[in-house]
């Protein structure tokens, strides 16, 4: 790999001649401009202001524009005479656990080759160092016209460094969490512990760029003449109210049957679902409530006998109605007739005044048709 910078690593009294090596690659493909009506490719020209020719890269160099819009020259030698120890050294300052980086911080990745075989003792110390420590270590180093920070750590047998940003290029997240206070649940946390221990751990080896792939596809079939353009099927949410358990549960059987563990709860291995909420209608105060036969046979036997019971304490008050003492009895009658026992003696003493009361009437009775059956006397002429 070819070296992008040369220098070396200082090491308290410890000098390492080094090469930088870039660590990552870009497979983004890079488009063309062109002129839409005709498709000739539109290239920038770098042209000189003052004389209006074209200039090429071999005669391009640096300067920085004052406020009166004239240009300082600025070359590459006076940058290497800046008086900065990391203007051709990697300057540790000092070692660090690895988990006090903030993963946002991390830019550019590079390794750190030996220059040289003198270089290959002290630059094996310093990788041994780094891995018995467990820690990283924190340097300083000019690149490309400024100084930056870096992280070293150990890759396998390499010692890679981590550019970093500086702690005030890092942006403080104001307005981004969520506004409203929102509780979660342990039942959804529980279920979120569960879809991850389902989805479990992956080999990021085999993990690729999808988008990359579909667009050379694309390319290959225009450039072949037989391109047919298909969108992909997106469907919408509509906005609405997502039940996020359904949504867990879901999620949680498609992963565990897409890992072949099935979900254990016959859900089968569709795909996770989001689940709108349904709101229970409230029952309708009409509707009486089911009874079953036997209650309502019971309850129509009380019924009988209540009104039984009433229609024949109504008949005592009618036929003692005209006798007091027979009224102060009937009223006894009605307020014991709870009690089984008071019940049977007031029952008895009823019937002998129903019979008294019969005989009565009878011999009333008789009276009157004797009277009614006597001959009337005629008058005589």
């Amino acid at each position: 790999m070819r070296s992008i910078w040369n220098g070396a690593i200082s090491f308290g009294l410890v000098s390492i001649p080094i090469k930088l090596v870039n660590a990552t690659e870009s497979h983004s493909i890079s488009f063309r401009q062109i002129h839409v009506t005709d498709g000739g490719r539109v290239r920038y020209r770098k042209v000189c202001e003052l004389d209006g020719e074209e200039v090429s890269s071999d005669e391009i160099g640096k300067g920085y524009e004052e406020a009166d819009g004239s240009i300082v020259p600025i070359t590459d030698e006076d940058l290497a005479r800046l008086p900065i120890a990391t203007a051709k050294t990697i300057e540790i300052v000092s070692f660090v656990p690895a988990d006090q980086i903030d993963p946002l911080q991390m830019d550019s990745a590079y390794y750190l080759a030996a220059n040289g075989a003198t270089a290959a003792k002290p630059y094996t110390l310093l990788r041994e160092a780094l891995k018995r420590s467990r820690k990283v270590a924190i340097a300083k180093f000019a690149l490309r016209g400024r100084e930056r920070l870096g992280m070293l750590r150990v890759v396998d047998d390499v010692i890679a460094m981590h550019g970093l940003l500086w702690p005030d290029e890092i942006r403080a997240p104001e307005g981004v969490a969520p506004e409203a206070s929102v509780s979660v649940r342990d039942a959804e946390l529980d279920l979120a512990d569960a879809l991850m221990a389902t989805l479990g751990e992956v080999e990021i080896s085999s993990l690729h760029d999808e988008y990359q792939e579909a667009v050379e596809t694309m390319i290959a079939a225009k450039a072949g003449g037989a391109f047919e353009p298909s969108e992909a099927v997106v469907e919408p949410s509509g906005g609405q109210v997502i039940d996020l358990m359904a949504a867990l549960e879901s999620s949680v059987r498609a992963a565990r049957a897409s890992r072949g563990g099935g979900s254990g709860d016959g859900g089968g291995g569709g795909e996770a679902e989001v689940t709108p909420i349904r709101r229970k209608a409230a029952p309708a105060a009409s509707t009486p409530k089911a009874v079953g036969g036997k209650k309502s046979a019971a309850a129509g036997a009380r019924k009988s006998a209540g009104a039984t019971k009433k229609t024949a304490a109504k008949s005592t008050s009618k036929a003692t109605a005209g006798k007091p003492g027979t009224r102060q009895a009937a009223s006894g009658t009605e307020s014991t007739a709870t009690k089984s026992t008071a019940t049977r003696s007031t029952a008895r003493k009823s019937a002998a005044t129903k019979s008294t009361a019969a005989g009565g009437k009878r011999a009333a009775g008789a009276g009157g048709t004797a009277k009614k059956a006597a001959p009337r006397k005629r008058s005589s002429a």
